[in-house]
């Protein structure tokens, strides 16, 4: 099945939420970055939340990239998304050791570390991005998010995210809901939303059991009614090429330009998102600098 999200609000106007399908996402960027379990499962959190953080925006053209950097043997965790929710990230050791709270339960705050912040880039297609830090509470990813918004942008919000690794550490389940109380909600509704979210208890497994996006918010919140909007397909999308990979070494100058050039060596560039490596002559760096 493909990945999508959903996006929903009660019909009393006082609660917008928003769920996703992310398995093949996490997948395939554990197939790419060839990361072990722990690191898969923060990776896909990060790209999860990512997603539908990126969705929520709904600026054309825009972009949204999260930085977790915690100081935990994972290093830096980032992602990015377009205007529609289409991802890609990276995480600075992908392949470090497993780390469990107990036997089956991957501990990605230890993985992530607390020693840090939480930077969030909004691009929303103005002069200037909006940048917000926020110090890293548990390093679990949606507890982050949860502060962040609190904190940053003054807006009240549940996150759950959820990854299981499957025996073979292919991704077997992934995905997760963002929900948020609208200015001016009376308590009796907060109280609904946390009566919901206890009563149905970790997203994990529930996405396990086979539930929809759909279906995860229709029980956590079961307090209210629903209005579910359609379906938005989603997926691990790469946009980097030759050419954009030119302009970025065009970007180092033209003294070191030739520097390559006088080498007489090829060079390497790798895409961190996507792993491809791109390959350039010394006779092809020439012809860049030609083209200055």
């Amino acid at each position: 099945m493909k990945d999508y999200i959903v996006r929903a609000i009660t019909t009393d106007g006082w609660v917008k939420a928003m769920a996703i399908s992310s398995t093949a996402m996490v997948e395939k960027a554990r197939q790419m970055h060839k990361t072990t379990p722990t690191a898969t499962a923060a990776l896909g959190r990060v790209l999860t939340v990512t997603s539908m953080m990126g969705n929520l925006q709904k600026v054309e053209n825009g972009a949204l990239t999260l930085q977790f950097k915690g100081g935990g043997p994972l290093g830096t965790i980032l992602a990015t998304s377009d205007a529609e929710g289409n991802v890609r990230g990276y995480v600075t050791n992908p392949g470090i050791s497993l780390l469990e709270k107990y036997a089956g339960k991957l501990d990605v705050g230890a993985a992530v570390g607390t020693d840090g912040m939480l930077t969030v880039i909004r691009d929303l297609q103005m002069k200037e991005p909006y940048i917000g830090s926020v110090e890293l509470v548990t390093g679990e990813i949606a507890d982050d998010i949860t502060a962040y918004f609190a904190q940053s942008e003054q807006t009240p919000t549940a996150c759950a995210l959820g990854v299981l690794v499957d025996v073979d550490q292919s991704v077997k389940v992934a995905g997760g809901y963002l929900i948020q109380l609208l200015p001016g909600a009376p308590d009796d509704v907060i109280m609904k939303i946390e009566t919901g979210i206890a009563c149905a208890g970790a997203v994990t497994p529930m996405l396990d059991r086979g539930m929809s996006p759909e279906e995860i918010l229709k029980t956590v919140l079961c307090e209210f009614e629903l209005d579910i909007f359609e379906q938005e397909p989603v997926e691990y999308r790469c946009y980097c090429s030759r050419e954009r990979v030119e302009k970025t070494l065009i970007t180092i100058g033209k003294k070191d330009m030739q520097e390559i050039v006088d080498e007489g060596k090829d060079i390497t560039i790798e895409c961190q998102f996507c792993d491809t490596i791109y390959k350039f002559t010394p006779q092809e760096v020439e012809t860049l600098l030609k083209s200055l």
